[in-house]
């Protein structure tokens, strides 16, 4: 099959790249600079269309729409936070606009969300009936996937990834906190009662394949593991896998001071339950912390 992936040049997009092209899938990447080789295609997510013809995309059969700015790569100014935003709205938008003109549009579209929708729900379970929270990341993830609706409205299947934190030591989370943990500097964040739902990086592509293969599967999934954990809980499985002490902790003020408004994502707190994955039958390689972060780190 060919899919077109936007978004496939980070963390998430570049490992599932290498992963379709090794099941024998042809990949078209939609990048935002000029097309380096045969495989790219320069698209402008902020225009109508992304800047493209429907015809651009005949003979696609999938696309996977990953397109973002980090949520915590940076201090949330004002500037910050509308580039958060409009890099997911805008983009979706567009996209999706383009694939409803199509005269042969692909099968299935797996657009990118998160668990920010629910926002903090104080640790209590949700899953994928729970209407959307409040706050920022839970008003731009309901944005985010309500501008998918053209191509929803056009007829395609669209399913909704509403990822949990990504466990790779290859970056994210686990990979900013290897280095200090690997120094015996290992720390719980705030009060460290806060629950983390996360999913293998390794699941996760193994999610996106399947959610390819599944057409009777569309609208939101949660991508997280069955087994969330608190972040002392995580906090203390990192250390004990690298065997090293991990006895400090960072109070939630001096977070704040440190990190400004997006300390808000860090001590948030939602236990946010797979439900339709497993209804569905598929099966976790990594349900719990200890294994995931045993297979990132032999």
């Amino acid at each position: 099959m060919k899919i077109a992936i936007t978004g496939s040049s980070g963390l998430i997009g570049s490992a599932l790249v290498s992963a379709l092209r090794r099941d024998g899938d042809e990949v078209l990447r939609l990048v935002r600079r000029a097309p380096r080789s045969a495989d790219e295609m320069a698209w402008d997510p902020g225009a109508p269309h992304g800047g493209l013809d429907p015809a651009a995309l005949r003979g696609v059969g999938a696309v996977v729409n990953l397109a973002g700015a980090g949520v915590a790569d940076h201090r949330w100014t004002a500037s910050y936070k509308e580039k958060i935003r409009a890099s997911r709205v805008t983009s979706t938008r567009a996209l999706a606009g383009l694939l409803a003109d199509m005269d042969s549009p692909p099968s299935v579209v797996l657009s990118g969300s998160a668990i920010g929708w629910y926002g903090d729900t104080g640790g209590r379970e949700v899953d994928e009936t729970t209407p959307a929270g409040t706050g920022f990341l839970a008003g731009v993830v309901k944005d985010w996937e309500a501008a998918a609706d053209p191509a929803r409205q056009a007829g395609l299947r669209v399913v909704t990834l509403r990822s949990g934190i990504v466990i790779t030591r290859q970056g994210g989370m686990l990979g900013r906190f290897l280095p200090l943990f690997r120094l015996g500097l290992g720390t719980r964040l705030g009060p460290g009662t806060q629950v983390m739902s996360w999913v293998a990086l390794a699941d996760w592509i193994r999610i996106a394949r399947f959610l390819l293969d599944h057409p009777e599967i569309s609208g939101p999934v949660n991508l997280t593991s069955p087994e969330p954990v608190t972040n002392a809980a995580f906090t203390s499985a990192l250390a004990a896998a690298l065997h090293r002490p991990a006895v400090l902790s960072v109070p939630s003020p001096v977070l704040s001071l440190a990190l400004g408004e997006v300390t808000s994502d860090l001590l948030s707190s939602a236990r946010v339950r797979p439900r339709r994955l497993p209804d569905a039958g598929f099966e976790f390689s990594f349900p719990s912390m200890a294994g995931a972060l045993a297979a990132e780190l032999s």
